[in-house]
């Protein structure tokens, strides 16, 4: 375990990841605004057990995420809890730009040619890291969008909010199980910005608190008692 917290920042464009044990969170800053964190969450122990977007949110009666709500692996059990929030909405449904889409608003750039002002998509980045762990594209799960929100207009069209996250804002996760923690800073893919949005994040790694029967993302929504239940069960007898 940590005996102090640890820090560093994912570049614009960047992708980073890691196993996290339980009972430490994740901490992630967008340092200039306009930031987003697409992340993808597997079991480290059982790669086929990951982050399941539909089954996070149908179980806690929600379109966005924020402090109190968990999220759920394909397992019914919690990867991670949302225990500090300062933007009140996450989003969940929108997937991962494309090396396609990336080039059609901003123009190809590769890091061959252009090093770090390539313009790098979510898919690719996220293919980067899976790769390190045994793992490619037919691994690749509905992902979280940190710092993004979007919102239905009067026609039913999703529409991007490019201006919800501002310089300072702040997520934290807390981990209830060990979890392997995928994680890129590349575009939303719904953004219309006129040139290609670089913006890195910052991230600080430390031991959490420990969860008390009054904790308020166990008792957020039954269900969550439920999801806390099952993850009490799958820790049976572990050290």
């Amino acid at each position: 375990m940590l005996s102090s917290p640890y820090s560093t920042s994912i570049p614009a464009g960047g992708h980073w990841s890691l196993r996290l044990r339980r009972g430490t969170q994740l901490t992630l800053i967008d340092t200039q605004g306009g930031a987003n964190v697409g992340v993808l969450m597997f079991n480290p122990e059982n790669l086929l057990e990951r982050y399941n977007a539909p089954d996070t949110l149908k179980c806690q009666h929600t379109f966005k995420l924020t402090r109190g709500h968990c999220l759920y692996s394909d397992m019914g059990r919690i990867f991670a809890s949302i225990i500090e929030d300062s933007l009140g909405w996450h989003e969940t449904v929108c997937g991962n730009s494309t090396a396609a889409q990336v080039a059609a608003k901003w123009g190809r750039r590769d890091y061959q040619k252009d090093r770090n002002e390539m313009h790098q998509n979510g898919y690719d980045a996220f293919v980067v890291e899976l790769t390190k762990y045994g793992l490619g594209p037919a691994d690749m799960a509905a992902n979280l969008n940190l710092f993004s929100k979007v919102a239905a207009d009067d026609e039913g069209q999703l529409r991007y909010q490019p201006d919800h996250s501002v310089a300072g804002s702040t997520v934290t996760l807390r981990f209830e199980m060990d979890t392997l923690v995928i994680l890129h800073t590349c575009p939303h893919p719904l953004h219309e910005a006129p040139t290609y949005p670089a913006k890195p994040v910052d991230l600080t790694i430390s031991v959490a608190s420990p969860v008390t029967d009054d904790d308020y993302c166990r008792n957020f929504r039954p269900e969550n008692q439920r999801g806390f239940a099952n993850n009490a069960l799958y820790h049976l007898g572990s050290a």
